[in-house]
């Protein structure tokens, strides 16, 4: 699926010219992000400079995401919209806006002919983000602001390039046979690729439209038994009946905090999300997670105005 990356004919003329434009409408451009990392990725470049709107809420599901009259009403008068692409928010394919809208995901890996929209989990594509939202933005800014916006996305691939680091460090720290990460659904695959990590996602490796048969369970049972995994990662605080079933059939626990797959937790931020994936992981592989490191970096992130 190529790039989703339509533009009005003002911000067309805008682009050609290498000027900025400034709507008549509002006092500051008006951006939306459909989901939560992305939101966060964009108020951080953007900081006071334009209004930014997030369409999907932390906790909520992209893949399922409707839109409400609120988000057609701002989608309406905004100048740029963002989402990742890939079919992550099947909503997201038809916007109807006068903006430009741009699938940030699809841009920042041209090459990717995976299965797995949540590029965001490895560091190096989310600074690949980073660098397209900047571009995105950079038109429809006040030119008075565009050196701040290039400091800004200076400052942001730093800090995604040394979260890559940390993290390395920290999955490095576990011993070859522990560095498996079990789950429901593929999710974290762009995080395993980077890092060397084992992902099993159980029930859409063993399992047709998520009904668990006895043989199925037999099978997965016998995979995690034998992959190294000391805990089973559940995408909600509340386990669902078949995670449950895995767990007591493998006689592994299933963390007590849940991993954030599909955007940013309620109160963090796309930094402070990701350190706590990891730490969740390395922490339930029988690993210590660095929560020092994590906390320098999530002041790293929160600092860039």
């Amino acid at each position: 699926m190529p790039p989703v990356l339509a533009r009005s004919a003002g911000v067309s003329v805008a682009l050609a010219l290498g000027a900025a434009l400034v709507p008549a409408h509002a006092a500051q451009p008006v951006v939306v992000a459909v989901d939560g990392t992305l939101c966060d990725l964009t108020k951080t470049l953007a900081a006071g400079a334009a209004s930014v709107t997030c369409l999907i809420p932390p906790g909520g599901d992209p893949h399922s995401y409707r839109l409400k009259p609120s988000d057609r009403s701002q989608l309406a008068k905004s100048d740029l919209v963002l989402h990742i692409g890939f079919g992550l928010t099947p909503s997201a394919q038809k916007l109807k806006t006068p903006g430009t809208v741009v699938a940030v995901g699809e841009v920042a890996l041209p090459s990717y002919r995976g299965s797995d929209p949540h590029v965001w989990h490895d560091p190096a594509n989310s600074a690949a983000m980073v660098r397209v939202i900047s571009r995105a933005l950079s038109p429809v800014l006040p030119s008075s602001d565009r050196a701040g916006l290039q400091q800004r996305t200076a400052r942001a691939v730093a800090v995604f390039d040394a979260l890559q680091r940390w993290e390395a460090k920290q999955f490095k720290a576990l011993p070859a046979q522990q560095r498996v990460l079990v789950t429901d659904h593929k999710t974290y695959s762009h995080l395993a690729d980077r890092f060397g990590l084992v992902e099993i996602s159980m029930l859409d490796s063993h399992t047709t439209g998520g009904v668990l048969r006895p043989s199925s369970l037999q099978t997965i049972t016998q995979e995690v038994k034998s992959s190294g995994a000391k805990t089973i990662f559940s995408p909600s605080a509340t386990p669902n009946k078949t995670l449950k079933r895995i767990s007591k059939n493998t006689g592994l626990p299933i963390a007590t905090t849940p991993l954030y797959g599909e955007g940013i937790a309620a109160g963090r931020n796309a930094v402070s999300t990701a350190t706590l994936n990891v730490c969740t992981i390395v922490n339930g592989q029988g690993g210590s997670c660095d929560k020092a490191g994590a906390s320098a970096l999530n002041s790293q992130w929160s600092s860039i105005r």
